[in-house]
């Protein structure tokens, strides 16, 4: 269906595509991963023929193969209702009708205006042009679940979820061959991403769909492409991206166990040369020219250690030669095991939480936390989870009912904003300002929140999302916080960041309740799940359940 040839694309004087070729047919599900920034929007808008590359070119079969192209930001005018949205991309003649209508006014009224002659001529031509689709709106609407929503409701009243099965939508009604999603899990709660799997399954053409949610991944896509930050390859692997991740890790770990043969190897050729080189120095320094015969051998000697001397710089210096590989963010994170003590960290008695009575998002919870709990918060958008969370952070009174928080626990609140970094400090500064700590303690508490070398020493503007959120986990941490409160702190990282953040927070000893709607984060994390739904009653459930 589609086929990159030798794609290379440059910025400035900046790499970011090198080489890529590769070809999706119609029965393929591919995943494209990779760190952000590595260039995978860039390599998006070259295949939907939105950006010309520097060198190679793109070939669909058929050439007039149709795209469905959902970005990560929508393209609706905020100002307009859902019924003229609705109008447009199911190619309603009405609307066309009444914009023709009201641009006839204006003409009349301002003929000298070109502005208004030359969109009542755009107008008119999109209406000659006019073909009706074969799909109801209302048919569109059922089957995105966006037909319970009025339609005289402006796009930008919609949740970020209802934009995006509303971009789905719009791509649907044309009938695409292939699809291509750019982050579509973006704003989507856990019963959202499941209907959406469910959808991608049902869908009889080729997807290309970039995403940082794994378990998403591991669900629609049977092929993974991993855009290499450093060589800026793509890297095509079969499978899920849980398959994808076990050949990674068994390819790492062989090409370590043959670098290790190497260098043992390269070290004992040096070990000989160095003999050789040493015995032919000897015999030279401990004879006289009355002992030609041994000098001649001794030359011969000393010849055989410099071929073999050439013959390994020849080889350090060729394609042959084994790279060690980096350290990478597609590790193995072992969580520790969950210490359950009986220190009661917070209860709740009927607790109703909310910012009016007549509007109340967590009604009536009565639960109990003990130390050591890893707590997922889920549930739909707009359906109270940040609320309960400021609620348990003292930033907001419970509607009523009680929440008691444990004697001496000490509880810390990661927003989403990140508003507790300054930006004119870097993450030593940050903790030194915290802890009476010396310059290798801080060092080494870092350490474990994966900075290292001068990464500490690095302005808090010019960190990135993840390693802003890890910072914001070891800052909680030296504060001494024992109960965390996470509100999205995975939202918008990559995977490589997820990762780290995941290793990062296996290193806290505390309780923790986070609002996370990543499932992979929750399988390998969480004890517990609880969910908070419309009605503002929280169910909770096992993990394995999800």
């Amino acid at each position: 269906m589609l086929t990159a040839h030798n794609i290379s694309f440059s910025y400035n004087l900046d790499q970011i595509l090198q080489d890529i070729s590769f070809t999706i047919n119609a029965a393929d599900r591919v995943g494209l991963i990779g760190a952000n920034g590595c260039g995978k929007s860039t390599l998006i808008r070259i295949l939907t023929m939105n950006l010309e590359p520097d060198h190679g070119h793109v070939s669909y079969n058929p050439p007039n193969l149709s795209i469905g192209y959902l970005p990560q930001s929508h393209e609706f005018s905020p100002g307009l209702s859902l019924k003229k949205v609705l109008a447009q991309i199911t190619r309603d003649s009405s609307y066309l009708e009444e914009e023709l209508q009201k641009l006839a006014q204006s003409v009349s009224l301002q003929p000298e205006n070109q502005d208004f002659q030359d969109a009542y001529d755009s107008t008119l031509k999109k209406l000659q042009d006019y073909h009706p689709s074969r799909i109801h709106p209302r048919d569109i609407l059922a089957a995105f679940n966006l037909d319970s929503i009025p339609e005289e409701i402006t796009i930008s009243q919609l949740s970020g979820g209802q934009k995006t099965r509303l971009g789905l939508a719009k791509i649907l009604i044309g009938e695409p061959d292939l699809l291509v999603l750019d982050e579509p899990t973006n704003h989507l709660d856990i019963k959202m991403l499941q209907w959406l799997e469910d959808w991608i399954a049902e869908f009889p053409g080729g997807i290309l769909i970039v995403s940082h949610d794994r378990t998403f991944l591991d669900n629609t896509v049977n092929m993974i492409f991993d855009l290499d930050s450093n060589s800026h390859k793509i890297l095509q692997h079969k499978g899920n991206y849980s398959q994808y991740l076990e050949q990674f890790l068994n390819s790492q770990e062989k090409q370590l166990a043959a670098y290790r043969d190497q260098v043992y190897e390269i070290r004992k050729m040096k070990q000989d040369i160095s003999k050789t080189k040493n015995q032919a120095y000897q015999v030279e320094i401990t004879t006289t020219s009355r002992q030609p015969n041994v000098r001649r051998y001794a030359k011969k000697v000393a010849r055989k250690a410099k071929s073999r001397e050439k013959k390994l710089a020849r080889y350090l210096e060729s394609e042959e030669r084994i790279e060690k590989p980096g350290v990478s963010w597609q590790m193995n994170v072992e969580f520790a095991d969950d210490k359950h003590h009986s220190q009661n960290v917070a209860s709740f008695n009927d607790l109703s939480a909310g910012y009016s009575p007549s509007h109340v998002l967590v009604n009536k919870f009565s639960h109990s936390i003990m130390h050591g709990a890893r707590i997922a918060l889920s549930g739909p958008n707009g359906s109270g989870k940040t609320t309960l969370l400021r609620t348990m952070a003292g930033k907001i009174e419970p509607l009523s009912g009680t929440l008691k928080i444990g004697a001496n626990i000490h509880v810390g609140f990661m927003t989403q904003e990140q508003e507790s970094l300054s930006n004119n400090l870097n993450a030593f500064e940050i903790i030194q300002q915290e802890a009476n700590l010396s310059e290798t303690d801080i060092r080494s508490f870092l350490h474990h929140f994966l900075f290292s070398g001068d990464e500490v020493f690095q302005k808090i503007e010019a960190l990135s999302l993840g390693e802003r959120s890890r910072l914001q986990l070891a800052l909680l941490v030296v504060q001494g916080c024992d109960f965390l409160l996470l509100d999205e702190p995975i939202n918008h990282l990559d995977i490589p960041s997820r990762t780290q953040f995941e290793f990062a927070l296996s290193q806290f000893d505390g309780t923790v309740l986070a609002v996370i709607h990543d499932r992979y984060f929750i399988q390998r994390f969480a004890s517990e799940i609880w969910i908070l739904d419309e009605s503002g009653t929280i169910t909770i459930d096992q993990v394995n359940k999800i």
